[in-house]
């Protein structure tokens, strides 16, 4: 079977300051790294989470190490991953301590039988699994308290943070998802998205694909987007053609994002409705390419 990876790096509005082409390069290397574990012969589940938890320790993207600022200035991390072989899937919400939380959701898919732990309880799971926590001010930038400064002087509503997220599919045809986030700007404490709700933002089943959707949390969660995506999937259809379709789902409730996806057969796709999202893919033919706008 061939291989293949897709990666964000969450959509959203234009900052100012931000130069697409780093945006994309970093995508890019992400996806170089979960590629060369794909060609080792290793499994979609692995190379997902590589490239997820490389872009949790890249400050440049809102997850991990650079994520975004709730409304008391902290970072409140949400991470999922899913393997499609099986539908086994993990998640975490609402974590402080941890660096990588995509790391996280995979002990909850692989060592427990639950599919979401948050806050306090996902952060007792982890020293259970041996995790050092972290001092969580480590996961503070200066990129990020910057804007959290700016949108709390300007007593602006929550904004759309970005998400990053990853699909690929490996030489045994299993496909897999992971998705990792700081939410958004100015979020009230204990806020959850869509990224680490199976269905919602993150999806993967062998009989269809694998998604990762970026944007406005809220409004991917009422139309399930990674799951409808992953329905159209499995008709067969190009992946190009499902992504632009799915997004008419977003359109409808108002929202504002985008979703990676490939599909059984290692075909890329994507799709957003705001002004960028930064991607990155290695194809089944072995091409690269990045993008930031349309």
């Amino acid at each position: 079977m061939p291989i293949s990876i897709g990666v964000h790096g969450g959509a959203g509005p234009r900052v100012e300051g931000d130069v697409g082409a780093v945006f994309g390069e970093g995508c890019l290397e992400a996806a170089r790294l979960g590629y060369a574990i794909l060609q080792a012969g290793g499994s979609a589940v692995d190379a997902v989470e590589a490239a997820a938890v490389a872009m949790e320790d890249a400050p440049l993207f809102n997850a991990g190490t650079g994520g975004a600022l709730n409304a008391d200035g902290e970072v409140e991390l949400d991470a999922a991953l899913m393997s499609g072989e099986r539908l086994s899937a993990g998640g975490v919400a609402a974590v402080r301590r941890v660096r990588h939380p995509v790391q996280l959701a995979r002990w909850v898919m692989e060592r427990t039988s639950h599919l979401l732990l948050v806050g306090e309880g996902a952060e007792a799971f982890a020293v259970e699994q041996g995790l050092v926590l972290i001092d969580p001010t480590t996961l503070i930038t200066a990129r990020q308290r910057q804007r959290w400064e700016k949108a709390r002087a300007a007593q602006v509503a929550p904004t759309t943070g970005g998400t990053i997220g990853v699909v690929a599919c490996d030489q045994h045809g299993h496909v897999a998802a992971a998705t990792s986030t700081g939410g958004t700007v100015l979020k009230r404490r204990g806020r959850v998205g869509d990224s680490p709700l199976i269905g919602a933002g993150t999806y993967a089943d062998d009989l269809g694909g694998a998604v990762s959707c970026t944007g406005q949390g809220e409004a991917i969660i009422k139309v399930v987007l990674a799951k409808y995506a992953c329905d159209l999937l499995a008709t067969g259809r190009e992946p190009m053609a499902v992504a632009s379709d799915a997004l008419k789902e977003l359109d409808r409730v108002g929202g504002d994002g985008g979703l990676i996806l490939v599909d059984r057969e290692g075909r890329l796709g994507w799709a957003f409705n705001s002004q960028r999202m930064s991607r990155a893919w290695i194809d089944a033919q072995g091409q690269e390419g990045w993008g930031f706008q349309q």
